[in-house]
């Protein structure tokens, strides 16, 4: 776990699914003046070069964010999203991508507050750099373990995002623990899980465990851009499974996902899937 970094995926299709729901999570929490907080335990560096280093080696931006940069006919969600990279590269070259904190800061207001976790020590110092002065508390410690002592949060609001790497296979049993004991702690927080789509049955077996967990609603998004390898190796695709989500999500994302197909797809086994409930 302890050897990844985000910076080889930054700005990938990923990414793209993943920071279109996370915006869309925040405006939701925004509509109200009441306070929240931003979770994160799986922060990276908080942002991304994407015309150097790590990025640069596979270049995965280039069949995911990199797909949609000059384009201009983007559906209404996806546009706010892409609003956050073009103030970002103001000369409309594509140099950096945003991680989630940096998306979330965007939409944080005065009373909001943010907390960041990073178990990586390189990433971690980059975060603190990049939020230095920001307000958000930033920790290089493991996320999982942090939620025990922060939920609930004091305005008892809150979104929780869990992104890791899975490169530990204990992450596929750790995020569905997870999710449970906060459901337990914090039932009306707002949780959000990314995955990714592999032939591996650890997969299977989370989002098995993932449905059981107790909540008055759900909603689960994937994006399939290619058809899995012969061979079962690799990401085809990812998904995110989100606890009481708002309940105008499904309607978005009905909107965007058949253009996110259309365009970040790779052959003609691309398509989304979208299950949800709600009460």
């Amino acid at each position: 776990m302890l050897s990844y970094r985000h910076a080889f995926h930054a700005g990938n299709h990923a990414d793209v699914l993943k920071h279109l729901v996370l915006v869309q999570l925040l405006n939701y929490l925004a509509q109200k003046d009441k306070p929240f907080w931003y979770i994160d335990t799986h922060a990276g560096a908080g942002c991304y070069a994407l015309d150097s280093g790590y990025a640069t080696q596979n270049a995965e931006y280039e069949s995911g964010i990199a797909r949609l940069w000059q384009r201009t006919d983007w559906p209404a969600p996806l546009a706010e999203y892409m609003a956050h990279l073009k103030n970002l590269n103001p000369d409309g070259v594509l140099r950096l991508y945003p991680g989630s904190p940096l998306i979330a800061q965007k939409h944080l207001r005065a009373q909001d507050k943010m907390r960041l976790y990073e178990l990586h020590s390189t990433d971690s110092s980059i975060l603190s750099e990049n939020f230095s002065g920001k307000g958000a508390l930033i920790q290089a410690s493991d996320g999982f373990a942090a939620l025990k002592a922060l939920l609930p949060p004091p305005p008892r609001r809150a979104l929780v995002l869990m992104d890791p790497s899975y490169e530990d296979k204990q992450d596929y049993q750790r995020v569905p623990a997870a999710v449970q004991e906060g459901l337990k702690r914090f039932p009306g927080g707002v949780y959000a899980l990314w995955y990714p789509q592999l032939q591996r049955p650890e997969v299977r077996q989370m989002l098995t465990q993932l449905r059981q967990c107790t909540a008055k609603s759900w909603l689960q998004v994937a994006l399939s851009v290619q058809a899995p390898a012969i061979d079962g190796f690799g990401m085809y695709g990812s998904g995110l499974v989100i606890f009481n989500p708002p309940w105008t999500l499904p309607a978005l994302l009905e909107q965007v996902m058949p253009y996110l197909v259309k365009h970040l797809g790779q052959d003609q086994q691309a398509g989304y899937q979208l299950e949800y409930q709600q009460n």
